[in-house]
């Protein structure tokens, strides 16, 4: 197995890249972090330190509505894949999906970045059926850990639980 070149996954691009990744994860996860159902905040996580020729994945978040992966291409480049769980019956729900596909192309639009970053976004492949993962992949653990998101109640809702107390 040959280790990827270094200096490659630490270009610009892929600076820039790995930046937006971890912002639009951020995000994510505190989106998340305000749905009061705890099966809805779990995540299996994982993290590669090294890169190979057999190991693409840097990072992978996996949720039963979301999912995100940054993944080094085969020529060398960071890739971001996303996913999500179509909602037909929750409206609340179906737009925190939406914000996140939504927050999934500001974040890496040329005019948020510096260096245009737009094709990092991959559509090869788009997961739309996140729980379905989920449970695929927590039964299969390999390569993931385990996370539950801890609540937060949104703004505005605290704001009325301390208006109301």
């Amino acid at each position: 197995m040959k280790q990827i070149n270094s200096q490659t996954t630490v270009s610009p691009y892929n600076k820039a890249v790995k930046e937006a990744y971890f912002q639009i994860l951020k995000e994510a996860r505190a989106m998340l972090a305000t749905i009061k159902q705890d099966e809805l905040r779990y995540s299996l996580v994982r993290e590669e330190r090294k890169l190979t020729d057999l190991i693409s994945v840097i990072h992978e978040f996996v949720n039963p509505l979301l999912y995100l992966r940054l993944e080094c291409s085969t020529n060398q480049q960071f890739v971001i894949n996303y996913g999500f769980e179509p909602i037909r019956n929750d409206v609340t729900l179906s737009d925190r999906t939406a914000h996140f596909t939504r927050s999934v192309y500001r974040l890496t639009s040329k005019e948020v970045t510096q260096i245009n970053i737009e094709a990092s976004v991959s559509n090869s492949w788009c997961i739309t059926e996140c729980s379905a993962l989920y449970e695929y992949v927590e039964d299969q653990m390999k390569y993931h850990q385990f996370h539950l998101i801890k609540y937060k109640p949104a703004i505005s809702r605290r704001k009325q639980m301390k208006a109301v107390a």
